[in-house]
């Protein structure tokens, strides 16, 4: 692939009369107008009646199974595999209920010693702490020696070295018996993941690049009934018949929504006024979809999309096209809100400040009159707002050839990684499930926020920085930490993917604590935003070089049900 050089020193240049502006060729869209087009759309028909009643049926027949078992070990392992199905939805109650039964068993356990089931111990500790109940890991002891070292007897326990690989991704600062849980396990895995003639080969490939504790809920649900499908031992067939026509339905769903976005983004002629930018509209939906993927949040789906198209657009005007003094004009316009400064804006900028602010009231008008949230609205603005911002800094950075200290850069980096802006609007479609204090929480800039855009802003440096600077774009976290620390690219990047490491940790933590504070459907949000980044920029920019393993992964979720 070539791509234009930038043509002059600085962000557009008058030097002969000419107007000189850089440019990117980002790659064109992988599905152009799929969701559109006549022969899919003739694909989305309604569930039948005979549809509709097998579900039902099918529904109830798992639902007995939680009196069915008796055994609470059993019914915890009935829950992991509900929530790796993706159903967990619909059995909220019922799961809640074992998870309460759980943590006075875990802690009797933890005091007794009386479970020696490394399988069922690691399960029990990553699920507790899923839920938001901080549970110790001091309980892991038990599987070390004298020299707390984990005992080399259990890599013999295939299911139970995967289970605790599994939990040690919950890990946090200062829980080292989890650092070497996560060490020990992964060297084991890696074992396991080349010899074929184990039981565990596909799971311990799979496990080691989509720890459940990361993977976006939508992806790993369809990975999971795949592994099941393949291992009928993983579940029983009713659980992974009612996983298939749920996970069929939904899609129908989803399908239905991503046409609806489809044809929004059309009518507004975004590709048209803007065509420097990225045209994304499917892996946009797909960032959507993972923040919140149960059919109940339609509306967020619905809202949070169109606000990402903003941070998508945005985000290619200020790094790649607008001159400096353009940018100024729009940063300004941005933080006065008013559609008087429409005027003031160059041609090609007025479409879209016009579209931004017509959504944002579109949004008062919905959620915050019926809701009666006004301080949540203002919340959202605000956080578009610091964005632009941090965009306008990031391109004057740009503009003076200036390289900042790593704290320096991390400071505005983390905000340009736009999680504020995806949580804020998270947030805001949840209605009165956020309350003020909640509100008064987050503008305090928690440690779960900031964690969050740590964990966005390097996975995509780390993947996007060598195609960024080749068409000229600020320094990233590996360009800042080489010039500071007199250090190769390849040893950056370790201290960089170190530095993630760190940052989950601190979401972990800050969850958990939080948990005792707030629902949980309104933390997850964000911890569902820094499993997106993990999803997207893994190895590759998986949202501006699309045309991979994103669209095979966007195929398997949103356009290949599920034989059943």
């Amino acid at each position: 692939m070539s791509y234009e050089k930038i043509t002059a020193a600085n962000n557009g240049s008058f030097s002969d009369g000419v107007l000189r502006r850089r440019a990117a060729e980002f790659p064109p869209s992988p599905w152009g107008d799929y969701f559109l087009s006549s022969h899919f759309n003739n694909q989305l028909v309604e569930d039948n009646v005979v549809e509709k009643q097998q579900f039902q049926e099918v529904k109830e027949e798992v639902r007995s199974m939680f009196a069915a078992v008796e055994n609470s070990s059993e019914r915890l392992s009935l829950i992991d595999s509900i929530q790796r199905l993706g159903l967990s939805h619909h059995f909220q109650e019922e799961i809640n209920e074992v998870v309460l039964e759980h943590i006075e068993k875990f802690r009797k356990d933890n005091d007794n010693d009386a479970d020696e089931n490394l399988y069922i111990i690691a399960l029990q500790f990553r699920m507790l702490r899923q839920q938001g109940y901080y549970v110790s890991c001091e309980i892991f002891n038990k599987f070390t020696n004298e020299r707390g070292e984990f005992k080399e007897s259990i890599a013999n326990d295939e299911v139970g070295l995967l289970s605790l690989y599994e939990a040690s991704h919950l890990r946090t600062k200062g829980e080292n018996i989890l650092d070497e849980a996560l060490a020990f396990t992964t060297t084991h895995l890696k074992a396991m993941a080349m010899d074929s003639n184990s039981p565990f080969f596909e799971e311990a490939k799979y496990a080691l690049k989509w720890p459940i504790y990361k993977a976006v809920p939508r992806f790993m649900a369809r990975q999971y009934i795949s592994l099941c499908h393949k291992n009928p031992l993983k579940t029983n067939n009713v659980l992974l018949t009612f996983a298939k026509l749920d996970y069929n339905s939904l899609q129908k769903l989803y399908q239905k929504e991503l046409g609806e976005f489809s044809r929004w983004w059309k009518e507004h002629k975004l590709k048209e006024q803007l065509p420097f930018a990225r045209v994304r509209v499917v892996e946009i939906y797909v960032w959507a979809l993972g923040v919140q993927y149960e059919p109940k949040y339609c509306n967020t789906r619905r809202i949070l999309a169109k606000i990402i198209t903003f941070i998508s657009v945005l985000d290619d005007m200020y790094d790649v096209y607008a001159t400096l003094d353009e940018l100024q004009l729009f940063t300004n316009a941005i933080q006065r809100w008013d559609v008087s400064c429409i005027e003031k804006l160059p041609n090609y900028m007025k479409g879209l400040y016009e579209t931004i602010l017509e959504v944002y009231e579109e949004i008062e008008k919905d959620i915050c009159k019926d809701n009666n949230i006004p301080f949540a609205f203002d919340y959202a603005k605000e956080a578009l707002k610091s964005l632009c911002k941090a965009y306008f800094m990031e391109a004057k950075w740009f503009n003076e050839g200036y390289i900042p200290t790593v704290e320096e850069y991390m400071k505005v980096a983390r905000i340009s990684a736009s999680y504020n802006v995806f949580a804020s609007i998270s947030f805001l479609t949840l209605g009165n499930v956020a309350s003020k204090e909640f509100y008064e929480w987050a503008q305090t800039d928690p440690i779960l926020l900031k964690a969050a855009g740590v964990i966005g802003r390097l996975l995509n440096d780390m993947v996007s920085h060598k195609f960024e600077q080749e068409r000229g774009h600020v320094a990233s976290a590996v360009e800042c930490y080489v010039k500071e620390y007199e250090v190769s690219e390849e040893e950056a990047l370790i201290e960089l993917e170190k530095e993630v490491g760190t940052a989950w940790k601190d979401v972990t933590e800050d969850y958990t604590k939080s948990s005792l504070k707030f629902p949980n459907v309104i933390l997850e949000c964000v911890l569902n935003v820094a499993r997106l980044s993990d999803f997207f920029y893994k190895e590759v920019d998986g949202y501006t070089f699309a045309d991979g393993e994103t669209k095979h992964f966007i195929d398997l979720m949103l356009t290949h049900p599920v034989l059943v």
